[in-house]
């Protein structure tokens, strides 16, 4: 069993900056070995991606909204995920997920909310105006 746990969510004024973190653990999980993404989910809309990194950190993606403002990255001898976020706009809004690609060792990172295996339980970021 795999357990992820997101920090860092929050309350912040348009054009601010945080920074997520994703903490997996499981007895027999090696995290090195899986890509792994952040997803969020605004009020009445479906899941989407936000980026994703590759097991060894080599390849990212990011979703065409972020391109630019958002920074993913992983320390492997952590097993923790990062997702800075700066010059956040309203419409960044919502609970942002990460998750652990299903398959070990995958280039180029996926990007299909279905392929990921394991969800942590999300953490709100809520950008005002």
């Amino acid at each position: 069993q795999v357990q992820l746990v997101e920090s860092g969510g929050g309350l912040v004024q348009a054009g601010g900056s945080l920074r997520l973190s994703c903490a997996a653990s499981g007895r027999t999980f090696s995290f090195s070995f899986y890509a792994m993404g952040w997803f969020r989910q605004a009020p009445g809309k479906e899941r989407e991606v936000v980026a994703a990194i590759s097991y060894s950190g080599g390849s990212t993606y990011y979703a065409d909204s972020v391109k630019g403002r958002f920074t993913i990255s992983r320390d492997n001898a952590k097993n923790t995920v990062y997702l800075q976020m700066s010059s956040l706009k309203p419409e960044d809004t919502g609970v942002y997920y990460c998750a652990t690609d299903s398959r070990p060792w995958t280039i180029p990172v996926v990007t299909t909310t279905t392929r990921y295996a394991y969800w942590g339980q999300g953490t709100q970021v809520t950008v005002s105006s």
